[in-house]
């Protein structure tokens, strides 16, 4: 069984990065009916480029068509969903049913129900296979016993979330953005409130001090110590969250991920899990993360409620653009300098430590740091390196 490996892609640039760093398919937003109001998204053009570039690759690109409908975009729905069929799409990711009457009425695109459905158990999933869908993307809180039972029960393909961030309700369905902001959560608006600080009061309106105002932000999701687990239950489709997070975020928990799954498949029996992968994990993301509901533990060690700190990571030094004879090419992304200790990783070769030695700007001329947003350098490194290829500080 193929165990696919799915990843966000917030713009063309972060889907070949997704792509490159072995993910077997992107989901990506279109210009209409999405939930990722805030994010780049693709418009149809861009989404017939990112197919094709797939395509050549021999994997596939999903849409997510996830909005919850309102009367006066219903006429508009047909001819986006032709539109996304001409571009030759591979699937189209929906909550609202109605999406999926219309999708099959209309068109042959191949159906897969959103995570906005909540679905957390076999019921639904068998009423959703009805309807004419092809995969179910579990509710992020389902467990682990929910998820067997729902494999045991019904064939159909599944697809779970492995890495990002949660939400503080089910699947999205909170309102509380509405309420506070008037930005509708459900229609791609969130303004992410469950991560104010808010002040905290007793049940008689006394306010409570603290050393830190209250938060309910929950932390975020990681299962790559249960990805074994997870292949032997024959999930579908590996989801990591963040269509809105950078090329270093994706390829870093894209590449990380890919190790594990493919190490685990090439030799079951003598797999051994690498510990230092959950290093690499923390250092790209700014909060904690944790198995969240796999193994139904729901308490109060899942959030945050006070002295939750989200630093700025800075380990991302810059992204390679050429190398040809022993002469590297590079986009830099943060501050650096001759002299420094860094990594480079990329998905074909293993992470190469560096010093940095004698740096030429665009213009020719050496230099000893390079500090100005996204300069172009170039010097002498003995590993051949490819294009989009990273460099990062060392992991001391």
């Amino acid at each position: 069984m193929k165990h696919e490996l799915l990843a966000p892609a917030g713009d063309l640039e972060r889907l070949k990065v997704a792509l490159h760093y072995g993910a077997d398919a992107v989901y990506i937003g279109g210009p209409a009916f999405g939930l990722r109001a805030n994010a780049n998204n693709f418009t149809i053009e861009e989404i017939k480029e990112g197919v094709l570039f797939a395509h050549k690759l021999n994997k596939k690109v999903y849409v997510t068509v996830n909005i919850v409908l309102h009367n006066k975009e219903a006429k508009k729905l047909v001819n986006y969903l032709k539109e996304l069929e001409e571009a030759n799409v591979d699937a189209i990711i929906v909550s609202d049913p109605a999406i999926i009457k219309v999708a099959h009425e209309e068109t042959d695109l191949e159906i897969h129900l959103s995570t906005q459905q909540s679905t957390l158990n076999k019921e639904a999933v068998k009423f959703f296979k009805k309807q004419g869908v092809t995969r179910i993307v579990l509710a992020r809180e389902t467990s682990k016993e929910e998820i067997k039972d729902i494999l045991n029960n019904v064939d159909i393909e599944i697809e779970t979330f492995i890495h990002g961030a949660m939400c503080s309700s089910y699947s999205g369905r909170c309102v509380l953005s509405n309420f506070l902001t008037a930005r509708d959560s459900n229609r791609g608006g969130c303004s992410q409130v469950c991560r104010w600080d808010f002040d905290l009061y007793d049940e008689k309106d006394n306010f409570i001090a603290g050393e830190k105002l209250f938060t309910f932000c929950t932390k975020d999701l990681s299962m790559l110590k249960y990805i074994p687990e997870l292949i032997d239950m024959n999930i579908t489709s590996f989801k990591i969250e963040g269509r809105m997070r950078s090329i270093y975020y994706i390829a870093t928990v894209v590449d990380t991920y890919r190790k594990v799954i493919d190490t685990y498949l090439k030799d079951t029996e003598n797999y051994k899990y690498d510990k230092n992968l959950e290093v690499i994990l923390r250092r790209v993301a700014n909060r904690d993360s944790i198995p969240q509901f796999f193994n139904n533990k729901n308490d109060y060690e899942c959030q945050y409620y006070n002295g939750r700190v989200e630093v700025s990571n800075q380990d991302f030094l810059g992204v390679i653009l050429d190398y040809q004879d022993g002469i590297v090419t590079l986009e830099q992304r943060n501050y650096f300098k001759a002299g420094d200790i860094v990594e480079f990783f990329g998905p074909n070769h293993e992470v190469y430590t560096f010093e940095i030695p004698k740096l030429i700007n665009s213009d020719g001329e050496e230099i000893t740091v390079v500090r100005h947003p996204r300069e172009v350098v170039k010097f002498a490194c003995p590993y051949k390196l490819e294009y989009l290829d990273m460099m990062r500080k060392k992991n001391n």
